[in-house]
């Protein structure tokens, strides 16, 4: 197995880096002893929305994996001195939050892929566990996303650099897709899919929604919308598949993303899912890393 290697050969060039956003300071890029001592062993980085949700991912990874965290019975948020996101360890996995969107997810990837850099990790896999609306399915499916998709219907990432826009192809690894699907079982009482992923850059009139304080289209307009996507086989709307596999792809580092529909977009656009029912549908996706999690920690 071999360390991760990043495509920016200026980090050689560097003898200290600081990961502002997680607040963690890097002494010596070459050989951080404490960074390797904290963080080496990790093989698996999850990532969600939300602090809370990922605290939860932490704690079921803990309880139904029997997985160890730091000897104290708390799980601690090892970035809160940050203040903008929150990272828990257990065992071998980091549970990460991202935030909302493209911008948010992207900041946090790059110093978590120097993070496992600097500490030497071994072929991490990275996985984003979130929630999404799904487009002709049930709501509580598990969508694992194959190919991303942008707001043009583009199956890649487009991004502004020094004043040119630089395009990425949007995919995730196959392989890891239906390693992860072969961790469903039949007795599940959900679905569990592969399928393709549009990522918008807007919660309302990007993902073709009629209740935002802004909306310029009809209602035909939209289902017309939504049937190019199935065309296209499309599974669901979220915020940030098209950038993670795009960026993942292009580091050579192994990735999947994996995420549980609220609701299915061809019935509606708001989100009613009652607090307990959502908590149900978010272990769904849990479950399904879990397995999965541990599965690789056998071979």
């Amino acid at each position: 197995m071999a360390s991760t290697k990043l495509k920016n050969p200026h980090l050689d060039q560097m003898t200290t880096d600081y990961l502002y956003h997680l607040n963690i300071a890097v002494d010596d890029t070459q050989n951080s002893i404490n960074l390797q001592k904290q963080f080496g062993d990790v093989k698996f980085i999850c990532m969600g929305g939300t602090g809370e949700r990922m605290l939860m991912l932490a704690k079921y990874l803990r309880d139904n994996l029997q997985l160890q965290d730091d000897g104290s019975g708390d799980i601690i948020n090892l970035t809160a001195s940050g203040h903008r996101y929150a990272v828990y360890k257990i065992g071998p996995v980091l549970c990460c939050s991202h935030g909302v969107g493209i911008s948010s997810m992207s900041i946090l990837l790059h110093e978590l892929l120097k993070l496992v850099k600097y500490a030497k990790c071994k072929d991490p896999i990275f996985m984003r566990v979130g929630t999404s609306g799904g487009i002709g399915v049930d709501a509580g499916t598990v969508i694992i996303t194959k190919d991303a998709y942008n707001g043009h219907l583009r199956n890649q990432y487009e991004l502004a650099i020094l004043g040119r826009t630089v395009s990425r192809p949007a995919k995730f690894d196959e392989t890891i897709c239906k390693e992860i699907l072969s961790c469903a079982r039949k007795d599940d009482n959900f679905e569990t899919i592969i399928g393709n992923t549009l990522s918008a850059e807007c919660f309302y009139e990007g993902q073709a929604r009629l209740d935002g304080a802004s909306c310029e289209y009809q209602n035909e307009d939209k289902l017309q919308f939504l049937e190019e996507c199935r065309v296209k086989n499309i599974k669901n709307f979220e915020m940030e598949a098209v950038m993670f596999s795009a960026l993942m792809r292009h580091v050579n580092v192994k990735a999947a993303e994996l995420c549980v529909t609220f609701l299915d977009r061809l019935e509606g656009d708001q989100v009613k899912v009652a607090k307990q029912q959502k908590e149900e549908f978010e272990k769904r996706a849990f479950i399904i890393v879990g397995r999965y999690i541990q599965y690789k920690l056998k071979q």
